[in-house]
C-alpha cells in the first residue's frame, strides 16, 4: 500500500491510501494541518515505526478504517447489499484484532506531535507545557522523534501540489514530488 501526505492548498493538505487493484482512497482535507508536519504524518510514522498493525494505516492496508471502500459497487441492488455485507464483517474482523493499537497509535502521535514541538521550539498549546512525556513512553517518542526530525523540513519546503509518498510500512518516503504536475512538458 501506498501512502501519500498531498500538499493541496495554503493551509491544507489529503492522505491518499493505494492499493493494488483499487482506487484511490482520498480523505481532503485531513485533520490538523501544519506548515511543520501534519497530524496523520506523525500518526503514519508512529504506526509504521512502532510496528502497530492495527492502527489507522494498518486498517487501511488492510481494506477497512477510515480508508475502506465506501461501498459504491455499481450494477444490482443484491450486488451491493453482499458488498456492503462483506465491508460490515471486514471492518467488525479488524476492530476485533486491534489489540489496543488505535489508542497506542493516537496516545504516542499526541506525544510524539507535542515533544516534536517543544525541541523544535514551535509553537505549543499552553497545556502543553504541563505535560511531561511518561519515562515509559520515552523510548517509542525518540524513536518517533528521530523520523519526524528527518520529515518534517521536507514537509515544510513542499509547495502546494507537492508529495510525500511512503510504501507502508516504510518510514522513509519512496517519492517526493516537489510540485504538481502542470501538464505535459513542451
Amino acid at each position: 500500500m501506498d501512502v501519500s501526505f498531498e500538499r493541496t492548498g495554503e493551509r491544507r493538505y489529503a492522505t491518499v491510501v493505494r492499493l493494488p487493484g483499487r482506487n484511490p482512497r482520498r480523505m481532503d482535507p485531513a485533520p490538523g494541518y501544519d506548515d511543520h508536519i501534519p497530524h496523520d504524518l506523525v500518526h503514519y510514522l508512529v504506526e509504521a515505526e512502532m510496528g502497530l498493525a492495527s492502527g489507522v494505516f494498518g486498517r487501511a492496508a488492510a481494506g477497512g478504517g477510515d480508508f475502506a471502500e465506501t461501498g459504491e459497487t455499481p450494477g444490482d441492488p443484491r450486488r451491493r447489499a453482499r458488498e456492503q455485507r462483506r465491508l460490515k464483517k471486514r471492518e467488525a474482523f479488524l476492530r476485533r484484532s486491534d489489540h489496543g493499537d488505535m489508542a497506542r497509535s493516537e496516545h504516542l502521535a499526541g506525544l510524539c506531535d507535542l515533544a516534536w514541538r517543544r525541541r523544535a521550539g514551535a509553537r505549543t498549546p499552553a497545556w502543553a507545557d504541563r505535560r511531561p512525556i511518561p519515562p515509559e513512553d520515552r523510548p517509542a517518542v525518540d524513536r518517533v522523534l528521530a523520523r519526524l526530525d528527518e520529515l518534517a523540513p521536507l514537509w515544510h519546503d513542499l509547495p502546494v501540489g507537492g508529495s510525500l509518498t511512503f510504501t507502508w510500512p516504510r518510514t522513509a518516503p519512496n517519492s517526493l514530488s516537489p510540485r504538481a504536475a502542470t501538464g505535459p512538458a513542451s
